[in-house]
Parts: structure tokens; C-alpha cells; sequence
């Protein structure tokens, strides 16, 4: 089965089922692609900063993301021996400290409204196994896999959006320089007690970063920094002494982490690394996001910089422009943008123990 379209996006996570919107909206037809058979099962950050709202507002998008659903953190906190000793608000221009947006309400929000363009595609449970090239080299479409049939599409432009492992990328024989940060990250989710407010609640255990993150429908998202590659060795030791550690910060947290935290099994792990290419696409295409550039979860830079990339390549591409389409044109715009953030991320993790130093101030 062939597939005709301007640009093939593969990946559908918020930069590229974005970047199918608006390239719709500017009448290219597009075609979306998508390894998993229902939208949002990648794990993805879930945190708008005040970047990535500006952008879903600039295109009239956020109302449709809010009736879906979305938290606003009413404050930060820093907890030492089970108490706060210093909470930050949000000022008035912006009125929070970050919004917690379920992947789910993020997506279905933005796709609702690509949807409504008869010349935009999207194919789930596909996965791209080849990149097709003409005799000079230039890129020109994919093979894939979808429900266990090859198909072949045929663009102008491909466009990798598939996150930190991306196909796209090693396929294309595109390098990548890869840093370790010192640190994993365990993740957990449990049900928030009564009168929890929305906020973002921060702790230092031993030397390491441990968060918490009030999101929609009752829930708290804990991040628990661990030292890099221990994990492993982790499990094999004692679980009890390890979370008593949590709800000795937390103590209204005891009941829900009792009943939901019982075992190494519940958390998840996540192998936590930045890396950058200094080649951010060739003649045919262009990876955007963390393909391009995988940040780290510190400060929840990641989710917000891909909207970004995704808005800036839009601005770049048209019916007119598609074809001397020149992706240093794109590198350009965000390159400085993205290595500003990485440093800014370095920055907060060699840092955050400060925040517990002189607590009564």
C-alpha cells in the first residue's frame, strides 16, 4: 500500500502531533505516524512552563487542552525534617509555577482539531523499518510496518519526532553525543491525600533530589533521584528502610505510599542522560525534539522546548518553501535556544543542595 503526502512526521508525541497540526492548517497534507496503536503510551513530560503555554495559546489551542483537563501548581515547596521551611508563589502575570497536562488531554486536545483537515493522516500501530532515498541520497519517504502490513509513503519532507531513541535518527546515520548526569530517576505515582493542594513539593535525601508533583485527578507524581547506575545493586537491599525515607519528609503521605509503594516493583526507572546532535537534519529531513536534543527531567525543559521546535519549524515550511526547505535555516533559530536550557538544567542539579543550606532563610 502507497502513501502519498508533503511531509511524513513520524512520531506523535506533543512536537510532532503540533507541528501535523499547524503544517495542516497551512494546507500541506501530512501524515502521521505513530509505533504505538492508541496515542500517549511513551512516557513524556506532562509539565507546561510558561514557554509551552504561550505557544498553545498562540494558536488557540489551549482552551482545548483545558476542557480536557489541566492542573495549574499553586506554590513550591522545600521540606526538611516533614516541615516546609520555604515556599515560593507564582507572580501575578503568570499565575502558577507550571501546569500539570496529562499526555492523553495534550494530544487528543491538538488532534481533535488536525483532524478536522481532510489532508492530514494519522496512522497508529505503525512503525517506520526504512528510510527510502533517491540516487543523490536525498530522502524521500518511509517504509513501515502497520498492523503487520508494509507500507510505503512518499514525501517531500520526513520529520523525526520519535523521541530519545529515534529511529529516524539512526537510520539517517545522523551522530549523537550522549552525557550522563550523575543520576537515574525512579518514578512513582499514588493517590493524593485529602485537602492536598496543587503544587510542587521538593526534598533532599542524603544528597540527591527527591519531588513531588500534584497532577490532574487526584493524583502525585514522585521523582526520586538515585545515584546513576545503582539501581540494580538498589533493589537488592531492603525496601522498607528506602521508602520510610519518603514519608519521614512526608508524613501525610504514609497512608498512600503504604498502600500503593509496597515493593521495588512500583517505581519505574528511567535512565536519565541529555545529548545534543550537531547535525540536526540533511536534504529531505529534519528531527526536532528529543531526537535532536534529549534533555534531562530537571525543570521539566523537555515537553516545553519541543512545543517550541515544532512552532519555529512550522513558521518555516509552506507549499512554497517545501521543496529548498534548508534544515540549517531550523538549527539555527533553536540551537542557541536548546543549549541555553541544557546549561540552565546543569546549572539547577549541581545546585539544588543549596536550597537546603541556612533553611531559616
Amino acid at each position: 500500500m502507497n502513501y502519498e503526502a508533503d511531509v511524513c512526521i513520524v512520531g506523535a508525541g506533543p512536537a510532532g502531533v503540533l507541528l501535523s497540526y499547524l503544517l495542516a492548517k497551512k494546507g500541506l497534507s501530512v501524515i502521521l505516524l505513530e509505533q504505538n496503536a492508541a496515542l500517549g503510551k511513551s512516557f513524556r513530560g506532562e509539565h507546561l512552563n510558561e514557554e509551552g503555554e504561550a505557544v498553545l495559546k498562540s494558536h488557540q489551542l489551549f482552551e482545548a487542552v483545558e476542557s480536557l483537563g489541566l492542573l495549574r501548581m499553586e506554590k513550591l515547596e522545600y521540606y526538611a525534617d516533614g516541615n516546609a521551611f520555604k515556599t515560593i508563589f507564582p507572580n501575578d502575570s503568570v499565575g502558577h509555577l507550571g501546569i500539570h497536562v496529562p499526555q492523553a488531554n495534550l494530544l487528543k486536545g491538538i488532534l481533535q482539531k488536525a483532524l478536522l483537515y481532510a489532508h492530514f493522516t494519522c496512522l497508529l500501530h505503525t512503525k517506520v523499518t526504512e528510510l527510502i532515498q533517491d540516487a543523490p541520497g536525498n530522502y524521500k519517504g518511509v517504509i513501515a510496518i502497520k498492523d503487520g502490513t508494509t507500507i510505503k509513503i512518499n514525501s517531500q519532507l520526513i520529520i523525526g519526532a520519535d523521541g530519545r531513541y529515534s529511529t529516524i535518527r539512526k537510520a539517517a546515520h545522523i551522530d549523537v553525543q550522549k552525557q550522563k548526569h550523575g543520576f537515574d530517576l525512579l518514578w512513582a505515582k499514588i493517590p493524593a491525600p485529602s485537602g492536598w493542594e496543587p503544587s510542587i513539593k521538593m526534598a533532599l535525601i542524603g544528597d540527591k533530589q527527591l519531588s513531588l508533583f500534584t497532577q490532574v485527578g487526584g493524583f502525585i507524581q514522585i521523582g526520586w533521584n538515585i545515584e546513576q547506575g545503582s539501581y540494580p545493586q538498589l533493589r537488592k537491599q531492603s525496601f522498607t528502610p528506602f521508602i520510610q525515607q519518603l514519608t519521614m519528609q512526608f508524613p501525610a503521605l504514609s497512608e498512600p505510599v503504604r498502600e500503593h509503594i509496597q515493593s521495588w516493583k512500583d517505581f519505574v526507572l528511567l535512565d536519565v542522560f541529555s545529548c545534543h546532535c550537531s547535525c540536526w537534519g540533511t536534504q529531505g529531513l529534519v528531527l526536532l525534539g528529543d531526537a535532536v536534543h534529549t534533555m534531562t527531567p530537571t525543570g521539566a525543559f523537555g515537553l516545553n522546548s519541543a512545543l517550541k521546535d515544532a512552532d519555529c519549524l512550522a513558521s518555516l515550511l509552506n507549499k512554497d518553501s517545501l521543496a529548498h526547505f534548508n534544515v540549517q535555516d531550523f538549527q539555527l533559530m533553536r540551537e542557541q535556544a536548546i543549549e541555553d536550557v541544557l546549561a540552565v538544567q546543569i546549572e539547577r542539579e549541581q545546585t539544588f543542595s543549596a536550597h537546603f543550606v541556612n533553611r531559616a532563610s
